[in-house]
């Protein structure tokens, strides 16, 4: 089984093909499930945002989102010596996430978030780079093509379709860090599927958060030794909830289970709809509606995911 998980899936036989099918798009919809809660913490995080140094409030939701997946994990069995056979994985899986929120922090000290998100754009493609190194993952032409359009559909949400803002777009000190960063979450991708053992998604999210938080706990000690706890408002603590059960213990459970059923560019590809589903979940809130000439950049990204969920597997 372990081979299986660590290697990408042979071409199935004819008669297999039905299920795999159906395996890679459970992979589809995890990732779909993934954009969506992750949408959601930018809204939420942005009103918590005033309150806490936000090197704090991620190290302590890796802190919760752990204690709740070990929790989980105790009380279903999950958790088996075995899983510790090869311990240094968690620190490297789990040290690379730290460091692309370390980065990403560091970044927007120095550049505006629109400048951070369009950087951002450029972790799909490295990530079929890199996956091609790690597992053996090929990237097809049909692919590529599709992983293009995603991008520029996202870039279009992201600079409102200000053509002047985008040519404007320059790689500083701040997008250079973060861009460090993405490399991090790239690379974390293909070594989830490389790393696998055959431990439940449990064991394995729980291990990763675990060193996830010892590491991102380190650079924003000072943060976390200065935050008074008790005098924060309520939307923190529920910020804080939701980043650490939402988008840390589920989205990493997600991520895991279709990295394992998917090519890794189709499942970083996801992240380019994350724009456009804040943009609308603005609205709902009441913040706004995306304009008219945004939304061609929407529905560029929307087609080109759906031509990702429509082509074979491989």
């Amino acid at each position: 089984m372990s081979a299986r998980l660590r290697n990408p899936p042979a071409a199935p036989m004819p008669g297999q093909a039905a299920p795999v099918r159906r395996d890679a798009m459970r992979g589809h919809a995890a990732m779909l499930v993934f954009a969506t809660l992750i949408s959601g913490s930018f809204s939420l995080g942005g009103m918590a945002a005033p309150f806490i140094d936000p090197a704090a409030l991620t190290a302590m939701r890796f802190v919760i989102a752990a204690a709740v997946i070990g929790a989980a994990a105790v009380a279903m069995g999950a958790l088996r010596r075995a899983d510790l056979a090869s311990p240094w994985r968690y620190p490297v899986v789990g040290g690379l996430l730290a460091t692309y929120f370390v980065l990403m922090f560091e970044g927007l000290r120095l550049a505006d978030p629109v400048s951070i998100a369009a950087v951002f754009t450029m972790t799909p493609l490295m990530t079929a780079g890199l996956a091609r190194l790690v597992v053996g993952q090929r990237v097809t032409a049909t692919v590529l093509a599709a992983l293009l359009l995603a991008a520029a559909g996202a870039l279009w949400v992201i600079f409102r379709a200000d053509l002047d803002r985008l040519l404007a777009f320059d790689l500083g000190a701040g997008e250079a860090l973060f861009l460090v960063g993405c490399l991090c979450h790239a690379l974390y991708i293909p070594l989830v599927r490389r790393f696998a053992r055959g431990e439940s998604g449990l064991a394995f999210t729980f291990w990763t958060l675990c060193a996830a938080g010892a590491v991102t706990a380190v650079y924003a000690a000072p943060a976390l030794a200065a935050t008074d706890w008790p005098a924060l408002p309520p939307v923190v603590w529920t910020a804080l909830l939701y980043l650490a059960l939402g988008t840390s213990a589920v989205t990493l459970f997600l991520l895991r289970y279709a990295t394992l059923r998917l090519p890794s560019a189709k499942v970083m590809a996801y992240g380019y709809l994350i724009p456009s589903l804040v943009a609308v979940e603005e609205g709902l809130l009441g913040h706004g509606w995306i304009a008219a000439p945004v939304l061609p950049g929407v529905a560029a990204t929307v087609a080109a995911l759906v031509w990702l969920v429509a082509m074979r597997e491989g």
